[in-house]
């Protein structure tokens, strides 16, 4: 249908990717290393408190040619890519609900701002109680790490949708399923990267505060081992690895955010 192309919305085009992005992180990283090495020069502080760059990148090339490591590292990953599945099943359509339903919208509010005041940490006991597996137990708890943010992100984007372009739809005869498959979506496409693109990482975290509270075979689990045999230069290594993987999942949906925009760009 012409509706379903034609009369999308003008946009601000996605900022064009520059050198300037590559540059200024690599400064600051390296004025911040800079910092760690001027801070632990001369032995002033113990080791196991704030170890040297030096003995990291050590502990990071024993670490890495350990073949258990790897391992840790993908079950934490697959944690949190499943969790985030999780979370899309239940957030998007919610979101779509909630749209649409006023009277959803008014019912639910409260108890989702309520929802966000409960600890990860406090919640996976309970989630180890209830579900019959550990590793369900994780998955569970990254999806309602990333509930919200993807929750919240989509329903702000469905909110600012062009009320005129839905309505010229309507004129040529779109019905609420045409809205919501060639309108809709489409538009709030943006929108909903960015919230999966927020919360990824948060279901990052969820899944290693799960292995830590719930036990497991992830980087969780690893960082409490290097925890009880006072490894501080290790556990750097597997927090630094953590960090590393959620920046580079961050930048990839932010990739696929800038390329939804540039679709819905007229």
């Amino acid at each position: 249908m012409s509706w379903s192309s034609e009369n999308r919305t003008r946009r601000h085009p996605a900022r064009a990717f520059t050198a300037n992005d590559i540059v200024a992180p690599a400064f600051f990283g390296l004025i911040l290393l800079g910092a760690w090495f001027a801070t632990t020069a001369g032995g002033r502080i113990p080791a196991f408190i704030l170890p040297t760059p030096t003995a990291v990148f050590r502990a990071a090339g024993e670490l890495f040619a350990t073949p258990n490591f790897w391992p840790y590292l993908g079950n934490t990953l697959v944690s949190a890519l499943a969790g985030t599945l999780l979370g899309l099943l239940f957030s998007v359509p919610l979101a779509f609900a909630i749209h649409h339903f006023h009277w959803l919208n008014a019912a639910v509010q409260p108890f989702l701002g309520a929802s966000q005041a409960i600890p990860a940490v406090a919640l996976a006991p309970l989630l180890l109680i209830w579900l019959p597996a550990s590793w369900l137990a994780i998955v569970v708890l990254c999806a309602i790490m990333v509930f919200f943010p993807i929750l919240v992100s989509t329903t702000v984007g469905l909110r600012h949708l062009p009320v005129e372009v839905l309505e010229a739809a309507k004129l040529d005869g779109a019905n609420t399923w045409q809205l919501l498959r060639h309108m809709e979506l489409p538009l709030v496409l943006p929108s909903l990267m960015g919230g999966i693109r927020n919360g990824i990482t948060l279901s990052i975290t969820g899944a290693v505060v799960g292995e830590i509270v719930i036990g497991g075979h992830g980087m969780g689990t690893l960082i409490t081992l290097q925890s009880h045999n006072v490894d501080t230069a290790g556990m750097f290594v597997s927090l630094f690895t953590i960090c590393t993987l959620a920046t580079a999942i961050y930048l990839g949906v932010y990739q696929l955010e800038r390329r939804s925009k540039s679709i819905n760009t007229v």
